[in-house]
C-alpha cells in the first residue's frame, strides 16, 4: 500500500499498473473539492465523510453520489462525527435522503456511535446498505474478521435505540409507511470484491439464523450457552451502576499475569538475560487487552505475517473460521498432517517435516505456527506440558513465529495426569539464541470465565517491533467490562470456593453431555447385529449409536464425528438431493431437522464434522432429537434391508 498526497499524483503512471499495490490518496471533505478530484482521478473507492455546515442538508450527498456513479466507484460515507445521540437530534441531511430514496448500490454508510455521552467507551457502528449482495459480504466478512457483536453492546444499545424512539412524534414523515424500492443493480465496471475474498466467502460456512417457519438448534458454534452464573450478572450489574469506579478498579493486566502464570506459564518469563554475539537476548513481556474476540487478536496476525511475506501453517483439524480468515485475507496457508490417532493433535515429526517442506519447496523463510491449546478446538484434545514443549522446541530449530490460541481451554473434564496445566516459563532459557522464535499467546476470556457473548481478549508478545503498526485500530475496553472482568478474574486466581464450585458444576455438565454423545448403550452401529430398533421411543441414543464415529473428548465444548453409516447414502427432502458427504450432511441435517453443525468443510478434516455442545439443556436435547431423527430418516430402509 502506498500514500500519496495531491502533489505527488501528477506524472505517476504506475498507480493503477503495479500488480497488488493499493494507492490510497487523502481526499478533502469538502463536498466541491471532493467531486473535482474524483471526476479528475476516477478512483475505484471513496471512503469519505462530510463537512458539519454540509452535513445539514442532503444537497452534498446527493451531489457526491451522482459524481461517485458517473464515474462508477464505490461510495462509503462515514457520518459518525454527524450523528448525534439525542430525542432531539440536530438535521441530518444523509438521513433527511434515505427517508425519500433508495440508496444507490454503489454507495454504504458507515455508521459509528461516537458521541454517545453516557457510556462514551461502548462503541458500536453501522453499514448501511440497500444491496442485499453488499450486506451479505459485509456481515460474512465482519463474522470472518471480527467475530460477534458483543452481547452487552447489541442489550445496551438495542434499550437506548428503543427509548429513543419512543420520542418521535407518530406519523410524522410521509415516507415512514411506503415500501422502499430496490436498488438498482452495480454496473459491470464497478469494482467487485476480489477473486480471493469471494471464494473464501463462498467456501466458508457462517451463522445460520433462525427462518420464519423454524429455529435452528445450532451445534455450530464457539459459544457456550450454559447458564450464567450469579456472580457474573452481579458484577455487570455492578460496573454499569456504579459512577464512582477507581482506575486500579479497572487495571485487569496483574489479573492477566497471574492467570497465565498459575496455568500456562510464557517462554521466557522467568529465564535471565542472555546475551549471543554481543547482543542482549532479554525478554520484554508485553501485554494487549481490549473489547476483542479471539479472531480479531489473531487476524492482526496474520496481518504481521503477510507483511514479512510469511505463511501460515495450520494443523489440520482448525478452527474454520481461522482458516477462511486468512484466505480471504490472501495470505499464504500451509496444511501440517495431523490423524485420528492422536485426536488431530500436532506431533513433532510432522510439525518438523511440515516447515522443512515449508522452507524448502514453498519458499517461506518467515513460517507461522497455529497451535490450539491445551484444549484443542474443535476435537477436545489436550496437550500435555511435554508436548506443548516439543513442538516448541521444533518451531525453535526453523525460527518460527507460533500463535498459541488458549481462548478453547480451562473447561477440561477429563485431566488425568493434570496436562491442562503447563509450565512454559524457563523454556526459552534453553533456545534464547534463536533469535526469529517469537511466540504469541492469545486468549479470549469468556468461555472460561462463563461469560460467553462478552468479548475480552488478549494478546502476550515478546516483539513488539513485530505488531505495533497494527494495534492502533483494536477496540479498547470500556470502563464496565474491564471492571466486570476483574472481578471474576480476581475470583479464579483466589480460587474463590463459591465461583471454583460454579465452574466445577460447568466441568461436569460438559462432562456428562460428551459422555452422552459419544458412549452408546449398545455398543457402535452395527446393522448386522441387529442392535438398532427403528422408531424405538427411548432417548438414549448417541452419536455412535446413530452412525457416527467419534473422537475422544476431553476438554472444551466441541467434538469431532465422521457419519460412517451416511457416507454415500441417497438422500432427498425439500430442497436438498444427492449422496451424503462430510461436506452436503450439514445441509441435509439442516433442512430435514433443523440441527445446524461443522462440516468437514468447517473442520478441514475428510469427512470429519464438528459438534458443539455447549447448549442450553433444552436444546441440547432437542439436538439428541434431531440426531436420532436423521438416522431414522436416512437409514430407515437401508437398515431394514439389511436386517
Amino acid at each position: 500500500m502506498q500514500w500519496l498526497g495531491y502533489s505527488e499524483i501528477e506524472g505517476r503512471i504506475d498507480c493503477n499498473n503495479a500488480e497488488g499495490v493499493i494507492t490510497v490518496i487523502e481526499a478533502p471533505r469538502q463536498s466541491d473539492l471532493l467531486i473535482e478530484l474524483v471526476r479528475k482521478l476516477k478512483p475505484q473507492v471513496v471512503v469519505t465523510s462530510i463537512t458539519q455546515f454540509e452535513a445539514i442538508t442532503s444537497a452534498a450527498f446527493s451531489d457526491i453520489l451522482s459524481a461517485t456513479e458517473d464515474v462508477g466507484c464505490r461510495l462509503f460515507l462515514d457520518i459518525s462525527e454527524n450523528l448525534e445521540w439525542s430525542c432531539l437530534p440536530s438535521s441530518n441531511g444523509v438521513l433527511k435522503y434515505l427517508v425519500g430514496n433508495t440508496l444507490p448500490s454503489h454507495a454504504a454508510i458507515l455508521w459509528g456511535l461516537v458521541k454517545n455521552q453516557v457510556y462514551s467507551d461502548l462503541e458500536v457502528a453501522f453499514a448501511i446498505s440497500e444491496d442485499a449482495s453488499v450486506c451479505k459480504a459485509l456481515s460474512q466478512t465482519i463474522e470472518l474478521l471480527e467475530g460477534n457483536t458483543s452481547l452487552i453492546s447489541q442489550q445496551y444499545y438495542g434499550s437506548l435505540f428503543h427509548e429513543l424512539l419512543a420520542f418521535q412524534i407518530g406519523d410524522r414523515h410521509q415516507h415512514a409507511h411506503q415500501v422502499r424500492q430496490a436498488a438498482e443493480k452495480i454496473p459491470e465496471k464497478m469494482i467487485q470484491f476480489s477473486n480471493s475474498a469471494m471464494s473464501t466467502l463462498k467456501e466458508a460456512e457462517f451463522f445460520t439464523p433462525d427462518s420464519k417457519d423454524s429455529s435452528v438448534i445450532h451445534m455450530d458454534l464457539d459459544r457456550s450457552f450454559l447458564p450464567v452464573p450469579s456472580p457474573l450478572g452481579a458484577s455487570i450489574l455492578e460496573s454499569f451502576a456504579r459512577r464512582n469506579i477507581m482506575d486500579f478498579e479497572t487495571d485487569v493486566r496483574s489479573s492477566i499475569e497471574q492467570l497465565v502464570g498459575d496455568n500456562y506459564g510464557f517462554p521466557g518469563d522467568s529465564c535471565p538475560d542472555v546475551t549471543f554475539n554481543n547482543r542482549s537476548c532479554g525478554f520484554s513481556k508485553e501485554i494487549i487487552y481490549g473489547r476483542l474476540a479471539a479472531p480479531t487478536l489473531f487476524n492482526k496476525l496474520v496481518l504481521c505475517c503477510m507483511r514479512e511475506q510469511g505463511a501460515f501453517l495450520f494443523p489440520m483439524g482448525t478452527n474454520g473460521h481461522y482458516v477462511s480468515a486468512a484466505k480471504f485475507m490472501n495470505a499464504k496457508t500451509l496444511t501440517i498432517p495431523t490423524n485420528v490417532g492422536s485426536g488431530f493433535k500436532i506431533e513433532p515429526t510432522a510439525l518438523r517435516a511440515a516447515l522443512d517442506d515449508a522452507c524448502e519447496n514453498e519458499n517461506v523463510h518467515w513460517p507461522w505456527v497455529y497451535i490450539s491449546g491445551p484444549t484443542v478446538n474443535p476435537s477436545g484434545s489436550l496437550y500435555s506440558d511435554e508436548e506443548i514443549k516439543d513442538l516448541l522446541s521444533v518451531c525453535a530449530e526453523h525460527g518460527a513465529r507460533v500463535v498459541i490460541d488458549t481462548s478453547f481451554s480451562g473447561l477440561e473434564f477429563q485431566t488425568g495426569d493434570g496436562c491442562s496445566l503447563w509450565n512454559l516459563d524457563r523454556f526459552s532459557y534453553n533456545i534464547a539464541s534463536c533469535l526469529a522464535l517469537r511466540v504469541f499467546m492469545l486468549r479470549e476470556l469468556s468461555l472460561q470465565l462463563t461469560m460467553s457473548g462478552f468479548d475480552f481478549g488478549f494478546m502476550i508478545y515478546i516483539d513488539p517491533s513485530l505488531i505495533k503498526h497494527m494495534l492502533t485500530s483494536l477496540s479498547q475496553p470500556h470502563r464496565t467490562l474491564k471492571y466486570t472482568f476483574r472481578k471474576l478474574l480476581c475470583l479464579k486466581n483466589k480460587r474463590d470456593q463459591r465461583f471454583s464450585d460454579l465452574i466445577k458444576e460447568q466441568k461436569e455438565t460438559l462432562k456428562h453431555r460428551a459422555d452422552k454423545l459419544t458412549k452408546s448403550r449398545d455398543g457402535r452401529f452395527v446393522v448386522q447385529r441387529q442392535r438398532i430398533k427403528i422408531g424405538s421411543s427411548e432417548k438414549s441414543y448417541t452419536l455412535e449409536s446413530c452412525g457416527w464415529d467419534v473422537v475422544g473428548c476431553h476438554g472444551g465444548i466441541s467434538m469431532l464425528a465422521k457419519p460412517m453409516a451416511y457416507i454415500g447414502k441417497s438422500f432427498k427432502i425439500d430442497t436438498f438431493e444427492g449422496e451424503l458427504d462430510g461436506c452436503n450432511i450439514r445441509e441435509a441435517l439442516l433442512r430435514s431437522t433443523g440441527l445446524c453443525i461443522s462440516s468437514s468443510k468447517w473442520t478441514g478434516i475428510p469427512d470429519y464434522c464438528r459438534f458443539s455442545f455447549a447448549l442450553e439443556s433444552s436444546e441440547f436435547d432437542q439436538a439428541m432429537d434431531c440426531i436420532t431423527r436423521f438416522r431414522e430418516l436416512v437409514l430407515r430402509e437401508y437398515v431394514q434391508m439389511n436386517v
